[in-house]
Order: structure tokens, then sequence, then C-alpha cells
């Protein structure tokens, strides 16, 4: 297909919103966005603005309410409460909008690893609330802080919560679970309540003896979180468990079942720097600039993905039709990439170097995907889902005979 600015090489979609075509001229392949746009910019800055009144509004009702129950004899009292209200629930918020953008897709991916990061960033909040009277000088910063991590909670905490719900609700029942869940979660808190009548009075004016049963109680708490995310099976795929199912297979020919693998799931924070890996990425993050790089992507390649090696970074790019196998089987490639860049010997190989190493990946696969998935599935693994942390973007490519 020619057009004045090209050939059309490739086309790309975000979701539903937005669409890029790549042209190739001259020997150099350029990046262009379609002018098809499905989302209306109108209909976009109404729904911000009519947030924005609604955020003032509350913020008016929240100075009312302050002047209401007295607090304060002058008009600068009141205005300075108002204000560090503000302050507390404004960082809270931004820490929950940022939390949510950078790790929204883990939560569902590594909903076990955040279920167990938010039952101790709660704890590190709670602990902070407790000693912040005790620095007057830095009291609003500390306040302000816990408050970040609370609102992190709320968003890992209710997120992961639906995801392991998600997966107990194995009769398609998710209200039913959900609902007899948050009943437990209520007796529990009234036990706790009750318990609390009777250790508040001898806890009061004695801070050694508080932050002695905070310690004790903190410790009770997450190891009890563990031994419960640990105790979760999952049998769908994500990245860590695939990884400890492929290495198995490789090694010895043979794919652990679910509850071994779930048992050998890291869900502490790994402070190793593992060759990252990018699923359902821009075409541009696979191949770039030059339409010579599209057609070492597709060398040996006839499934609907591409995968390459950029920086360092593993990415796969995915085609519109792909199956979830065809998922599996790209997730399964990148794995194995990753794993041979973090030999000391791949890290000095130039970008040609790198496409010989995805040639070689793609054989691999071709070997021993299809045993791979069939033991898997007889081994009590869903393939029919996965919980693979793939991006939105999709992306259609050109082949030189098209």
């Amino acid at each position: 297909m020619e057009q004045p600015g090209g050939a059309l090489v490739a086309s790309e979609r975000y979701g539903s919103a937005e669409s890029w075509k790549y042209w190739a001229k001259d020997g150099a392949m350029e990046r262009r966005r379609d002018g098809e746009q499905r989302q209306s910019a109108g209909s976009s800055v109404l729904r911000v603005f009519r947030a924005f009144c609604s955020s003032l509004s509350g913020t008016l009702a929240t100075q009312a309410s302050l002047r209401g129950v007295g607090v304060g004899n002058q008009e600068a009292t009141v205005a300075a409460a108002t204000l560090t209200w503000l302050l507390r629930d404004g960082t809270g918020m931004l820490g929950r909008i940022v939390f949510a953008w950078r790790k929204g897709r883990k939560l569902d991916s590594e909903a076990k690893k955040w279920r167990l990061f938010a039952d101790g960033l709660n704890d590190v909040a709670m602990l902070m609330e407790i000693v912040a009277p005790h620095f007057p000088a830095f009291f609003t910063l500390i306040l302000c802080s816990a408050g970040v991590f609370k609102s992190v909670v709320g968003v890992a905490g209710g997120a992961t919560r639906a995801a392991l719900t998600v997966h107990q609700a194995r009769r398609d029942n998710m209200a039913d679970v959900s609902a007899k869940d948050g009943s437990q979660e209520t007796l529990v808190n009234l036990a706790g309540l009750l318990l609390s009548l009777l250790l508040v009075p001898l806890v009061t004016d004695d801070p050694p003896l508080t932050l002695g049963l905070f310690f004790l109680f903190t410790l009770l708490h997450l190891f009890a979180n563990y031994k419960a995310v640990r105790s979760v099976v999952m049998e769908t795929f994500n990245e860590a468990r695939l990884s400890i199912v492929l290495q198995r297979y490789l090694r010895d020919g043979r794919v652990p079942g679910p509850a071994e693998a779930n048992g050998r799931e890291p869900l502490l924070p790994d402070f190793r720097t593992p060759v990252p890996i990018r699923l359902g990425v821009k075409l541009q993050d696979v191949v770039h600039r030059y339409p010579d790089q599209l057609d070492l992507a597709l060398k040996g390649n006839n499934k609907p993905f591409l995968v390459g090696i950029r920086n360092g970074c593993v990415s796969v790019c995915l085609g519109p039709e792909a199956s979830v196998g065809d998922e599996i089987r790209a997730a399964c490639q990148a794995l194995w990439l990753g794993g041979r860049l973090e030999a000391p010997t791949s890290r000095h190989e130039n970008q040609n170097g790198h496409w010989e190493t995805v040639h070689q990946s793609h054989q691999l696969m071709d070997d021993v995907f299809t045993g791979f998935l069939k033991d898997a599935e007889a081994a009590g693994w869903d393939v029919k889902r996965t919980l693979l942390d793939w991006d939105e973007w999709r992306v259609e490519w050109k082949t030189k005979s098209s």
C-alpha cells in the first residue's frame, strides 16, 4: 500500500482509544498518529469539570462542618484546621492516584504479593500515627506520610481482595463469597473492639507498653497474613509461576503442579535486578526506525506476536488475533530470553546478536511448547486464561509478500 508518506508496514491500537500507523520510506520507518480517535474530547473535559466542581463543594462542606462543631473562635483557626485537613486528604489522594497508575496492572497478576505488601504497609502507617505525637515539629509531615501509606493500602488491599475473591468463587458465586468475607471480617473486628475496651485503660499514659503490645500484635498479624497468603493455590499462570514451571520443564521435562509452584512463588520483595519483561507493547519497543528490523523480528516466526530485545529489556508485541495459547507461548519465550540475557556473556552482545538469540527462542518453542502446554493442562493448570501482565497495545504488521 503506497501513500505520499511511504509504504504502510504496520498499525497499532491501544485498547479502544488511540491508533497509530508505521510508514516506511527511504530505508527508515516513521510512526504517526491515526486521525481517527474514539474518545470525545468534549465529554472528557465535561467529566473532569464535574469532578472538579464536586471536589470544591466538598472543600466548602468540610470548612462549614468544622465551623459548625466549634473548631476555634476565629476565622484563622477554622481556615488553618481546614487546610490541615485538606493537606492530609490531598496527599492521600495523590498517593492513591500515583500508585494505581504505576502498579495497577500488577495487582491482578501478583495479587498475593501485593496483598502481603498492603498488610505490612498498613502496620507501618499505624506505627507512624502512634509515634507522631512524640515529634511535634514533624507531626504534620508524619501524619501526611501515614495518610499516603494508608491510601496505597486502600488501593492495594481492595484490589487484591477482589482478585482473590474471584479466585475463591469456584461456582461463579463472587457476590456470595464477597458477602461472607465481609461478614467474617466484621465479626473479627467486633471481637477486636471488645478486647480493645479492656486493653485501652491498661495502656493509657504508658507509651512503652503501647509500643511493646503494638510490635507484638504486628508480628503476629504479619505472620498470620503470610501463612494465609502462602496457602492460596492459584491455577492460572502469572509471570512468577510460569517461570517456575517453565524452568523445571526445560531442566527435567516435568511440569510442577499448581500446589508445588505456588509454594515456590516469591511473596517478599526481591532485591535482585532481573531483566525487565514487557508484554503487549508498541511496535517501536520491539523494532526501531528501520523496516529491516521488522523483517528480523518476523524471521522464523509465523505466530501472531513479535519478540525483540532493546536496551536490555525483552518486549513482546501482540497481534489482535492472538489466542491465550499464543500469549502463554510468547511469555515463555520472553522468560527464556530474560534468563539468557542475565548471563554475563550475553550482556555485551550487539543488536544483531540479540536477534540471533530471539531466533533461537522461536526454534526452542517450536520444539517444546506443544508438549509443555499439554503437560501443564494435565498437571492441573488452567490454560484457558492467564494472569500475565499484558498491556493493551495490539499491532497488525505487514510481511514483505503483503
